[in-house]
C-alpha cells in the first residue's frame, strides 16, 4: 500500500513536459482525425455514388447507416478488448482495420460491397475515439488536464467541419474513390507514430469476461441506432423502426441490469452513483443534442435552399472550424483553472445566442451574416465541449476511465442519433405545416425555410434548457478511489491517500 502511494508521489512530482507528451498525442490525434472525418465525408459524396453504382439514394444510404451500426456495435467492448490485449496494441490494431476498410471501399464494384467494406471500416473505427480518449487522459497530469484533452478535442470539433470541404473538392475534382483513399497516408502516419511513441501498455492478462453484456450491448446500441435512422428517414410507424427501437430498448433494459448484477462488468454503470458524473453527463448529452442535431441542418439550408455546391457549402462553414479552434485549447487551458461550470455556462450562452440568430435567416440572408454565426456557434463549441468531457471522466475513479470512455461514446452515438432523426422528422412536420398556410399560392422556398428557422429556434431552447443545467456543476471530488457497491462516498482518509 505505501508503496503505491510512494510511486503515485513520485509520479506527481515529475515534472510535466509538453515535449513528451506530444508525439503520443500527435498519434492519438491522427487516429482519430481519419475516423471522425469519415464519418462527414461520405455523406456529400451519396449523389456521385448513386450515380456510379446505378442504383438509388435508398441503397446508398445503407453505405452510412451500416457504417453507423458497426460504430455503434464495438464501442462497447473497447474496454474489455484494453483489458484483455493492452490499448497500445488494439488501438494500433482497430487503426489499421479501418485503413484496410477504407481501401477495401475504394475497390467496391459494387453497391453491396460498398456497404460490406464500410461495415468492416465501422468495426475498426468505433474503439478508436474511446481508447483514444483512455489513453490521453491517464497520459496527462491532473493538473493540465484541461489543457491536453483540449487539444485532442481539436480533430473533434475540426473534422466534421472540414470534412465536407475535403470531400467535396475530392468529389468534383478528383474522383470518389479518394474519400476513401485519403485514409491510407493518414492511416499509416498514425500507425508510425504509435508504434514509436504509443507508451507500452500492460495487458490485464485473463479478464472476467462479463459474456452476457458482450452479446446484448452490441445488439442494444446497433439496433437503437438503425431504429433512429429507419424512423428519422422514413416513418417513426414504420416496420424497420418499431422493430429496431423495440428490440434495442429490450436488450438496452436487459443490459443495464446485467450490469449491475455482474461483478466484473463490461460498462461501469455504477459510475452513475457518482452524482457530478451524472449531473455532468447529462449536461453533456443536451450540449451533444443541440449541437449535433443543429450541425446538419446548415449545410441542408445552404445547398437545398441557397443551392450552393458542397465544395462552397464547406468554405462557407470554414469559420465555424476555425472558431471551435481557437476556442477549444483555450476552453481547456481555462478548465485547469476555473473548472467546468463557466465555461459551460459561457460555451453554452453563446451556443444557444447562435442558434437563435440562425432561427431568423431567410431565403436571402447575407452570406456574412450566417458566417459570423457560424464562427459564433464554432467558439461556444470550443469553449464547452472537451471541458464537459473532462469534467465527466475527472468525476469517475481514474482506473475506471477504460471503461466510461466507451460507455459516454456509446451514448453520445444514441442521443446524436435521436436527435438527428428527431430534428429531421420535426422539419419535415413543419415544412408541411408552412406549406399548408401559403397552400393559396405562397412560396415553397419560403415554407422551408420557416421550418428550418423552427428548427435552429427549438435547437436554441434545448441549449439554453443545457445553460440553466450548467449552473448544478461543481468540481468533482479526486475520484481515483471506487466508489464501493453501496454507492457511499470513499472514506475522505483513503481519498487522502491517493
Amino acid at each position: 500500500m505505501s508503496k503505491t502511494m510512494n510511486e503515485k508521489s513520485a509520479v506527481a512530482e515529475q515534472p510535466f513536459s509538453l515535449r513528451a507528451i506530444i508525439p503520443p498525442l500527435l498519434a492519438i490525434i491522427v487516429g482519430m482525425i481519419m475516423v471522425i472525418l469519415d464519418g462527414t465525408v461520405v455523406n456529400v459524396a451519396v449523389p456521385k455514388l448513386v450515380e456510379y453504382f446505378s442504383t438509388d439514394l435508398k441503397t446508398i444510404q445503407w453505405a452510412i447507416t451500416g457504417y453507423t451500426l458497426a460504430l455503434a456495435a464495438v464501442i462497447p467492448l473497447a474496454g474489455y478488448m484494453t483489458d484483455r490485449f493492452g490499448s497500445k496494441q488494439v488501438f494500433l490494431t482497430t487503426v489499421t482495420m479501418f485503413i484496410l476498410g477504407s481501401m477495401l471501399c475504394s475497390f467496391a464494384q459494387t453497391s453491396t460491397q460498398l456497404i460490406l467494406f464500410r461495415v468492416i471500416q465501422g468495426l475498426g473505427g468505433g474503439m478508436v475515439a474511446p481508447i483514444g480518449m483512455a489513453m490521453v487522459f491517464k497520459l496527462a497530469p491532473a493538473n493540465r488536464m484541461g489543457s491536453i484533452m483540449g487539444m485532442l478535442g481539436i480533430p473533434m470539433l475540426l473534422a466534421p467541419a472540414l470534412g465536407p470541404i475535403l470531400s467535396g473538392w475530392l468529389v468534383e475534382y478528383v474522383s470518389w474513390h479518394w474519400i476513401f483513399l485519403i485514409n491510407l497516408p493518414i492511416g499509416i502516419v498514425g500507425i508510425i507514430l504509435g508504434v514509436k511513441y504509443l507508451p507500452k501498455t500492460e495487458k490485464k492478462g485473463k479478464t472476467h469476461l462479463d459474456l452476457l453484456g458482450m452479446i446484448l450491448a452490441p445488439i442494444a446500441f446497433s439496433m437503437l441506432a438503425y431504429g433512429v435512422n429507419e424512423g428519422g428517414g422514413t416513418s417513426w410507424s414504420s416496420t424497420p423502426a418499431i422493430l429496431g427501437l423495440s428490440i434495442g430498448g429490450v436488450a438496452l433494459v436487459l443490459f443495464v441490469i446485467v450490469e449491475l448484477l455482474h461483478k466484473h462488468p463490461l460498462l461501469e454503470l455504477r459510475v452513475f452513483k457518482s452524482s457530478d458524473f451524472t449531473r455532468g453527463i447529462i449536461l453533456l448529452w443536451v450540449t451533444q443534442a443541440a449541437l449535433f442535431g443543429s450541425m446538419l441542418f446548415v449545410p441542408l439550408y445552404l445547398q437545398q435552399i441557397r443551392q450552393y455546391t458542397p465544395l462552397e457549402t464547406g468554405l462557407i462553414m470554414l469559420p465555424q472550424a476555425l472558431a471551435s479552434g481557437v476556442g477549444m485549447p483555450l476552453g481547456g487551458r481555462l478548465f485547469d483553472k476555473i473548472g467546468a461550470r463557466p465555461l459551460a455556462f459561457v460555451g453554452l450562452s453563446i451556443i444557444s445566442t447562435a442558434l437563435y440568430l440562425l432561427s431568423g435567416i431567410t431565403i436571402d440572408t447575407n452570406l456574412p451574416m450566417v458566417m459570423m454565426t457560424l464562427a459564433l456557434m464554432g467558439l461556444g463549441m470550443g469553449l464547452s465541449m472537451m471541458p464537459l468531457n473532462t469534467h465527466v471522466l475527472n468525476s469517475a475513479p481514474r482506473e475506471w476511465v477504460g471503461r466510461v470512455t466507451p460507455l459516454t461514446a456509446a451514448a453520445q452515438q444514441v442521443v446524436v442519433s435521436f436527435a438527428v432523426a428527431g430534428m429531421t422528422g420535426y422539419l419535415t412536420s413543419q415544412i408541411s405545416v408552412h406549406m399548408a398556410e401559403m397552400a393559396k399560392g405562397g412560396n415553397p422556398l419560403v415554407a422551408s425555410v420557416l421550418g428550418f428557422n423552427d428548427v435552429f429556434f427549438l435547437t436554441s431552447c434545448i441549449a439554453a434548457a443545457g445553460i440553466i443545467i450548467s449552473l448544478i456543476l461543481r468540481r468533482p471530488k479526486v475520484a481515483d478511489t471506487p466508489l464501493p457497491k453501496d454507492g457511499k462516498q470513499p472514506d475522505p482518509a483513503m481519498m487522502m491517500g491517493h
